[in-house]
């Protein structure tokens, strides 16, 4: 049986995300970054093998239970993410002289009448959000393309905020939707998305079922030479009037005198057009564009297709005012969100949490080095080195399901547990931890052990992403844009 969920839905669903970072019982989501380890064909704990391509070249993660489970043991930590830091995107598409653009249509994919063919647009488009039919200007205005001169090429930039429709020299009708401030700019513009908004004094200028623009499909013949005007574009608004130029008997120009309201279907009849002296035109046929509910630039984010929710993340350095929770001594590979992750076992509050274990030494001997193998050798537990805190003798680690990474040769993962030696594969360094409890350096230890502060499991990944690695510092700032799209 055919069916489709409706671009309708999908920013009704865009919405309900965005909103969930601001509603007063909403969710939480923390960004989360991991992954210090290379990428690479290896040998899991299980004694198969898992190909995860290149460090450079990484696979796409796959959606399965696995990817739940084990995006939790590589975190190193996560930052939570509040509402200043989400809003809605559309595809970039920046104006540039000498292209052909779409222009608004709302039957862009119906059958045309008598065929099997659906309509598509210049560019080739099946749906009006795959078109081209909206642009960015060097000026930061983003216009909606109402008339693209029968195909023809761009060649004058649209400017100013006009809340009227404007006519470039090129025979280009430009809509003027909305600007994108500074701090839109600064948030939420990369180089392929752009934040999308209403702009209230568009909205409040447009005109539900107004007929501004009308398209000849068939140009006809027989027609009497001569602007026509006051043809009535019927349907089931009112008000509407156009006048039709006709010159050698065919229609060669439709201008709307007057948009009227109201209208969620029209047309134009040619009888209409012989009435206001258009003679015996014959075999014409014109396309009357219908505007979006509401009128061009009521609604931005429905119109140009907000379906693409941007959350945007910055780590700056070890982010210190929150206890140095993120690491600068190791890189990272994957980027995940996580919604409604709980911290000792309650919702977790915190701006940033730490992901890894640590352990604190009563004596040391020795540098460990990053992503290392750790050994405890009475209790047969494995690791792998995150970061070495030298002067407070704190070993940070991970324990993977990965030979070498958390499980041993005989495919056990043990804890690490007690004041038993622990040793570095590499540099031989050992650290044997203290038995006491306390805070050491902003971090809090029992029995010489100190958690992840982000339960493990406790929330679900609704996002994955493998890259090549990213080299962090303390005085660096890493600018993260996730796009989610619906």
């Amino acid at each position: 049986m055919p069916a489709i969920i409706t671009n309708k839905f999908r920013v009704h669903n865009s919405e309900q995300f965005q909103e969930a970072f601001s509603e007063a019982s909403g969710n939480t989501f923390y960004l989360g970054i991991g992954r210090p380890q290379e990428f690479t064909t290896s040998t899991r704990g299980d004694g198969r093998t898992n190909n995860e391509g290149t460090d450079l070249l990484p696979v796409t993660p796959t959606d399965n239970v696995n990817t739940q489970n084990y995006t939790y043991d590589d975190l190193l930590a996560v930052k939570k993410v509040t509402s200043t830091n989400v809003g809605f995107v559309i595809p970039r598409r920046n104006w540039t002289t000498g292209t052909v653009y779409d222009y608004y249509r709302h039957d862009i994919g119906d059958y045309t009448t008598g065929t099997t063919t659906t309509s598509t647009t210049n560019s080739g488009a099946t749906n009006l959000y795959d078109a081209t039919f909206y642009i960015l200007t060097s000026q930061r205005n983003v216009y909606k393309c109402l008339d693209n001169n029968n195909n023809a090429t761009s060649t004058v930039e649209p400017t100013g905020t006009s809340t009227t429709i404007q006519l470039t020299a090129d025979g280009y009708k430009w809509k003027y939707m909305y600007t994108l401030t500074a701090s839109m700019q600064a948030d939420f513009l990369s180089v392929d998305f752009m934040a999308v908004a209403t702009d209230s004094t568009v909205s409040s200028a447009a005109v539900d079922g107004a007929i501004n623009v009308i398209k000849i499909k068939t140009p006809g013949s027989a027609g009497t030479d001569g602007t026509h005007a006051s043809v009535p574009i019927r349907g089931d608004g009112s008000g509407g009037v156009c006048s039709v130029t006709i010159t050698s008997g065919a229609i060669t120009a439709v201008t709307v005198t007057t948009p009227g309201t109201g209208y969620t279907f029209a047309y134009i009849r040619i009888a209409d057009i012989n009435s206001a002296g258009g003679g015996a035109l014959i075999t014409s046929e014109l396309d009357v564009i219908l505007e979006p509910i509401g009128g061009h630039g009521f609604n931005a984010v429905e119109e140009l297709g907000g379906f693409f929710v941007m959350l945007n993340t910055s780590l700056e350095g070890t982010e210190s005012g929150n206890s140095g929770d993120v690491t600068v001594a190791n890189d990272f590979r994957k980027v995940s969100l996580i919604r409604d992750p709980k911290s000792s076992g309650v919702a977790a509050t915190a701006a940033t949490l730490r992901a890894t274990t640590a352990t604190v030494g009563s004596v040391s001997v020795g540098t460990f080095t990053v992503d290392e193998e750790i050994n405890q050798a009475s209790t047969g537990a494995v690791g792998k080195v995150i970061e070495w805190d030298s002067t407070n003798k704190i070993l940070y680690f991970i324990q993977t399901r990965h030979n070498d990474e958390g499980i041993d040769s005989n495919g056990n993962q043990t804890a690490f547990s007690g004041t038993n030696v622990i040793t570095g594969q590499s540099s031989s360094a050992t650290v044997t931890p203290d038995t006491t409890s306390g805070t050491v350096n902003n971090q809090t230890f029992s029995n010489g052990y100190s958690s992840s502060e982000i339960d493990h499991g406790s929330g679900d990944i609704v996002y994955v992403e493998n890259r090549a690695p990213i080299t962090r510092a303390a005085d660096q700032t890493e600018n993260i844009k996730l796009i989610i799209e619906f």
